[in-house]
């Protein structure tokens, strides 16, 4: 899908092309650069931007399959750039992220947006109507969008750690699903990792290439220091959710024990008065079974002997399981 396509001169907005030949053209004049943004083309669709523009086929395999980690080639005149944008969902707690390809020429910036990337409309509307920046050429298009990605992190960063307050409450107060939203926010923070931590050599390889002037390197470096404090909360985030990670274990390997021993405690009491039960069922099955030759059927003192052994034996059990704290 064309997103928008634009020709700039002097700054100004000057003409928007309909095919890819006439952009393509159109930019090959005096000091005009082409802008074109495209979401999610296919590799058919694709195939006649790359021939307009003579892409490379290696950026040009990566920019529509996307799934590609934050990265910087140089292909002859060409940059190619990929960045993972990321986008906090307040209603469902929980991090989104997309790709943008970016190819940078002489005279020209194409951008290719998957997924959840944020639409670079803002970008552009914001050069449009500073000239100045666009007179700049390419690379200030280019800067304007890694400095939009990489400001599209600090709520990322805000919402993980509001995420991971609430789950430190959660552990304290015995939530049954905590174990679960750990697991799931470290999943998160990993692919925020995986978004940041190359950003800090990405950037500094675009400060050195080619054409790169002292004050866009001085904004550049601005935009690295972001990304540099952005991978530093990403790896304390994680750091801290393993520590949190092995809290909850030891609460819940804690609770389980003392469950486990109030259960013991509860067969013991059981299994004590069972006992206790047991040796005045025993005498009483024994005298029960009507015998003809049995000798204490015809003993006057055979029934209250019986009935004093009953209470002795359990008596006895009784003061025997309480010593032990069984009872």
């Amino acid at each position: 899908m064309i997103i928008d396509r634009a020709v700039y001169r002097d700054g100004k907005r000057a003409a928007e092309p309909d095919s890819f030949a006439e952009l393509h053209a159109a930019c090959q004049s005096g000091d005009a650069i082409a802008w074109l943004g495209l979401y999610e083309p296919s590799k058919e669709e694709f195939a006649a931007v790359a021939r307009e523009f003579d892409l490379h086929e290696l950026a040009v395999e990566d920019a529509v399959k996307a799934h590609q980690r934050p990265k910087l080639e140089q292909y002859g005149d060409d940059l190619f750039l990929v960045l993972r944008p990321a986008r906090y969902l307040d209603e469902t707690e929980t991090v989104v992220f997309g790709e943008v390809a970016i190819f940078v020429g002489p005279q020209f910036v194409i951008t290719v947006r998957h997924g959840d990337a944020p639409e670079l409309g803002s970008v552009r509307r914001r050069l449009e109507a500073r000239p100045e920046l666009l007179r700049r050429g390419p690379l200030a298009i280019l800067y304007a969008i890694v400095d939009h990605v990489v400001d599209g992190y600090e709520p990322v960063v805000a919402g993980l750690e509001n995420d991971i307050d609430e789950i430190e409450d959660e552990v304290f107060s015995g939530s049954p699903t905590v174990s679960r939203r750990i697991y799931q926010l470290t999943r998160e923070v990993i692919e925020f990792q995986r978004a940041t931590d190359p950003l800090e050599g990405v950037l500094g390889q675009l400060r050195a290439a080619p054409g790169v002037g002292e004050e866009e390197g001085q904004y550049l470096r601005d935009v690295e220091d972001h990304a540099i404090r952005d991978a530093e909360h990403a790896d304390a985030f994680r750091a801290l959710l393993q520590n949190i990670l092995s809290v909850n274990l030891t609460l819940e390997t804690k609770a389980m024990t003392e469950a486990s021993h109030a259960q013991n405690e509860q067969v013991k009491r059981i299994s004590a008065w069972a006992a206790i039960l047991f040796a005045p069922t025993l005498i009483g099955t024994i005298y029960g079974m009507n015998f003809e030759h049995m000798p204490e059927l015809d003993w006057r003192l055979g029934y209250p002997f019986a009935l004093v052994l009953m209470v002795t034996f359990s008596v006895t059990l009784y003061f025997i399981f309480k010593r032990r704290r069984w009872i």
